[in-house]
């Protein structure tokens, strides 16, 4: 059974409701097949109801019986208008713009998450990453002890043995531009506890750098140190290490050798970038040419499950991020 065959099981323990407010993209038409097929979550489609039978009817899809809201005569809508009005209003919010905002779908899918009619979002196949976390940003806002919100990738790469049987995740490799090592740190603490949640499994953290344990020096070095400093004083029991080399992190033999103090021992399941430019290279090259699953980006940090989607995305991918959100409405 796959890792995310695996996944879907966990998600039909505890059905979610899953929004997909991008009706009008075909991939995630049937993407919402798939799911309501394999029955690990339910799904509601948010957009005009006219055009995404259309589209489905000349794709042969099947969208039958999974709901399709479109804002502007959802029975809701002034009641969501209400309660974004009520959010916003410090920040300047009118009623009239409250009820302009909600017709966009992302919006209003999101305050759908907020009023507790529905669980979780995975939207992006044509948004962007900006334009899908905004809403969750203005009206979910930021979890509980969490200082920033990043994002995440989940790789599986086919025949490995490094990391968790070749499962990764990968931090941050979506959002934050240039971490500061405060920054760093979070996004460490977020992503490992993104990998328990999702695989069950010990999160071994590597902070990764050009350098592995002093091998050279740099401001980009000292950040990656200083970041792996705050990290083992917010966690002392987390496993982690750095400043390592992407080898030392993952491959033991290496490790003895240019990091043999390394609590991580070569063993990095959780790989946290020093920045933007690192972690989304890193992922596509790791897609491309490993022919590995790249799931995300996927946020952490958000008060209820929202998720990215990159704009080159599949169908399937779109399924397995739904499972992935499903687990994390759990």
């Amino acid at each position: 059974m796959s890792f995310i065959d695996e996944l879907k099981n966990k998600a039909r323990q505890n059905i979610k409701t899953i929004i997909l407010p991008e009706s009008e993209d075909k991939r995630v038409l049937k993407a919402a097949q798939k799911v309501k097929e394999e029955g690990f979550a339910k799904i509601i489609l948010i957009g005009n109801e006219t055009n995404a039978t259309k589209l489905a009817k000349e794709n042969n899809i099947d969208i039958s019986g999974i709901p399709i809201i479109n804002p502007e005569t959802s029975e809701k809508f002034e009641e969501y208008v209400n309660a974004f009005y009520e959010l916003r209003k410090a920040k300047g919010m009118t009623i009239e713009k409250a009820r302009e905002t909600l017709k966009d779908n992302m919006y209003f899918g999101t305050m759908m998450i907020k009023q507790k009619d529905a669980d979780g979002l995975v939207s992006g196949a044509c948004h962007s990453t900006a334009n899908t976390l905004r809403p969750a940003l203005q009206i979910l806002k930021t979890a509980p002890g969490t200082k920033l919100v990043s994002a995440f990738f989940l790789m599986i790469v086919p025949e490995c043995t490094y990391g968790e049987n070749g499962i990764f995740v990968f931090g941050d490799c979506g959002l934050v531009e240039n971490p500061t090592a405060e920054e760093l740190s979070e996004i460490a603490i977020s992503s490992s506890k993104s990998f328990k949640q999702l695989t069950n499994k010990e999160p071994k953290v590597a902070m990764l750098s050009y350098s592995s344990h002093g091998s050279a020096h740099s401001e980009l070095t000292e950040k990656v140190i200083e970041g792996t400093k705050l990290l083992k004083e917010k966690m002392p029991d987390l496993i982690c290490d750095g400043e390592l080399q992407l080898d030392a992190a993952i491959i033991p033999e290496i490790s003895l050798s240019k990091a043999p103090e390394s609590s991580v021992k070569g063993q990095a399941n959780t790989l946290i970038f020093p920045n933007l430019d690192a972690g989304n290279i890193g992922y596509k090259l790791v897609q491309r040419l490993a022919k590995a699953e790249a799931y995300g980006p996927l946020c952490q940090g958000i008060a209820r499950p929202v998720n990215d989607l990159s704009r080159g995305c599949s169908s399937e991918d779109i399924v397995g991020v739904v499972a992935i959100t499903a687990i994390q409405a759990q």
